[in-house]
């Protein structure tokens, strides 16, 4: 019964963005129909796994979703797809929109079968520069919007991807919320219309807005940059030991870290006093606190600091994380039992509503597990799919767990 219930999703994405966006509108109550190829999402094959098919990654992005495959290079595949279409509120692709084109599944065609859908592709770049066309991956993305010559800028030199399929889950999530205010739209107007995220603008527009700096006047002032996110000694601190995580940002925050830590002669120092102070000389700031930290244990700091009221965390490790109090009060990570692959841990749904709590209505499926069901919704009859399955248009239902 989450915010969504009710609004119907034909999602054709594949790997990590366009899945991670549908998998967040299904946990808000979307009925999320999985197309895929007879192969399946490649995603199905990454890490470790209890059953061929069923890889970690596939499990964390493809929950509250139904799936059937179709081969859409067979015109009954591509016929099948139009009939879901013509009954669903939304459709999300991430393949190039000359893919779709070529499968005879551009937006002028849609439109036609059903005019108040909203077609949302998530690619990479705009459809009106001279990039249109190229591919795009999460790493391509991460390069051409400048993460890598930061990430040397603020280590050792050397250009870095963020260790995170960083631009897939950003894009995918700004492609959550430009889907939603399209329904608001076309709920007002009756019409749908065709909607574009691109990977790259996203990103531009992501990064730049911390980093334009000087860039932002014309001519510039200097040659962009947060001086604060680039200060070398931006990082967790290094304790008697271990590392800790803390920022010190306003005055208040401040005082009570001088008065904690006795550091009157800090206090007095104009480059720690002030907010302004503190800006123009961040890298003498963070490099002082990191000699600072090294004098007590994580323990110790964390105590001290908690009852200072000065923010403070642990660094976890990808382990640890799963044991922090926090998320384990709140139950982020439940252990629950998959119909196939029996006990995973899950995660919960982050955001929260008073009205219309949104949970995950299903775990992730296996290929053509609802396949029958779904082309039964839509009009197909008992003959027609068996016709499909023998014809290799769509798959059987012999490996299919029910839910």
């Amino acid at each position: 019964m989450g915010p969504l219930e009710g609004v119907k999703v034909i999602d054709m994405t594949t790997v990590l963005m366009g899945p991670y966006a549908t998998q967040m509108l299904g946990d808000y109550g979307a009925d999320i129909i999985k197309v895929e190829t007879p192969e399946g999402d490649v995603t199905r094959l990454i890490g470790p796994t209890r059953h061929p098919g069923m890889g970690p990654v596939f499990l964390n992005t493809n929950r509250s979703k139904r799936s059937i495959s179709l081969d859409l290079k067979k015109p009954a595949g591509r016929d099948a797809v139009l009939r879901l279409i013509a009954s669903a509120d939304v459709l999300v692709y991430n393949v190039r929109p000359q893919a779709m084109a070529r499968l005879q599944l551009g937006y002028d065609v849609v439109a036609k079968v059903n005019p108040r859908l909203i077609y949302a592709g998530v690619f990479g770049f705009g459809q009106d520069g001279p990039y249109a066309a190229k591919p795009a991956y999460d790493d391509l993305i991460q390069g051409a919007t400048a993460l890598p010559a930061l990430m040397a800028q603020t280590g050792d030199g050397v250009p870095r991807y963020v260790p995170n399929a960083l631009v897939d889950r950003i894009v995918g999530t700004h492609a959550v919320g430009a889907i939603c205010a399209s329904l608001v739209h076309r709920d007002r107007t009756g019409r749908g219309q065709r909607l574009d995220i691109p990977m790259f603008e996203t990103m531009a527009g992501f990064v730049m807005g911390d980093h334009m700096g000087g860039l932002t006047y014309e001519p510039p002032l200097d040659k962009g940059g947060y001086a604060r996110h680039l200060s070398r000694d931006r990082r967790p601190y290094k304790t008697s030991d271990g590392y800790i995580c803390v920022i010190i940002y306003n005055d208040k925050q401040w005082e009570r870290f001088f008065e904690a830590t006795g550091r009157d002669d800090l206090r007095q120092n104009p480059e720690f006093a002030t907010f302004a102070g503190r800006a123009v000389n961040i890298d003498k700031v963070y490099a002082e606190l990191a000699r600072i930290f090294e004098t007590r244990t994580t323990a110790e700091w964390t105590e001290l600091l908690d009852k200072a009221d000065v923010p403070v965390m642990p660094m976890h490790d990808l382990e640890s994380m799963l044991q922090d109090p926090h998320l384990v009060a709140t139950d982020f990570f439940p252990v629950v039992e998959h119909p196939s692959e029996g006990k995973i841990r899950n995660m919960k749904v982050s955001a929260s509503w008073s009205e219309t709590p949104a949970e995950p209505t299903r775990l992730a499926p296996r290929l053509n597990q609802h396949g029958a069901e779904i082309l039964r919704e839509a009009g197909f009859s008992a003959d027609e799919i068996a016709i499909m399955v023998r014809e290799g248009v769509t798959g059987t239902a012999a490996d299919a767990v029910q839910d």
